[in-house]
């Protein structure tokens, strides 16, 4: 358990500070990247979003190490630290914290404390024609919502953005050695689920607070996979324990809600041009 959870919570610190790199990336481009495609081919010759995309895998062969170790929920709120992280290297693009936030962070991290007290035994891989369909059809759900993206704002990216990071952790459980069909598609699910995340999210710090948009993001790639998990999944918790590990998910939950406000500052281009040593494009025009 405890390489675990070393696992997941330095795959939190690359995913926290790969977040504020990222939104920096997305704010100086020239163009707010309402396509996919557009997206892509913008990202692909950028420096900082591939230093991003190279944090961003680090950070996952860690969490996937942190998924097949501990129990679903506790994996995701290990990387759920990836928010406190965020929301303090955030101050680097002049998003302040009020007492709110730092009581939300507190919030947090008590949840995360909670939920690792209660961990039991993860359950095992699973590789059944059920599962594997499940995902699909949850991937082409998650492609169908993501298509109105250009008319949704900073916190429902972030939502949905959580849905595809959901969908990906969730499909690390049917991935083992041990190669067949339905093994690949659980696989390929895993990447493809995150590329529709990485864009959604990009797209919402480029209309949003960089927090504002994490919160609602962890919040449901934390309780999706934690409720799948316990409920089909075969993942246990410490006899006695259930009470402290409900706790702890509330205490993680509220406290990325509070820090979803957004943060009594600027725009965010605006932000991200007078940070110092992340200067953006002087002529982006600030957009909401």
């Amino acid at each position: 358990m405890l390489i675990g959870v070393v696992a997941g919570l330095v795959g939190a610190l690359l995913f926290g500070v790969g977040a504020v790199i990222q939104a920096h990336a997305v704010r100086r481009q020239d163009s707010s990247p309402d396509k996919l495609t557009g997206f892509v081919a913008s990202s692909v010759r950028d420096p900082w979003t591939i230093l991003v995309v190279g944090m961003y895998l680090a950070g996952f062969v860690l969490h996937a190490v942190a998924i097949w170790m501990l129990p679903l929920y506790f994996a995701q709120a290990s990387v759920a630290m990836s928010l406190p992280v965020t929301a303090v290297a955030s101050l680097v693009l002049h998003e302040r914290l009020t007492a709110v936030h730092w009581s939300a962070l507190a919030a947090v991290t008590a949840g995360l404390v909670l939920l690792a007290l209660g961990s039991g035994s993860p359950g095992a891989v699973v590789v059944t024609p059920a599962f594997a369909g499940t995902l699909t059809a949850g991937f082409v759900l998650v492609a169908l919502v993501s298509t109105r993206g250009a008319r949704l704002q900073g916190a429902w990216l972030g939502t949905v953005a959580g849905l595809g990071y959901a969908g990906s952790a969730i499909a690390v459980r049917g991935v083992e050695a041990d190669i067949h069909p339905l093994v690949v598609v659980a696989a390929l699910t895993v990447p493809a689920y995150s590329l529709i995340a990485f864009w959604l999210y990009s797209l919402g710090m480029d209309r949003a607070g960089v927090s504002s948009v994490t919160a609602p993001l962890i919040v449901a790639q934390t309780i999706v996979p934690a409720l799948v998990g316990v409920a089909l999944l075969g993942d246990g918790v410490r006899d006695g324990w259930w009470p402290g590990v409900v706790t702890g998910l509330v205490l993680a939950t509220a406290g990325a809600i509070l820090l979803s406000r957004d943060h009594p500052s600027g725009s965010p281009a605006s932000e991200s041009a007078s940070a110092p040593g992340l200067a953006g494009r002087p002529d982006r025009a600030p957009r909401r």
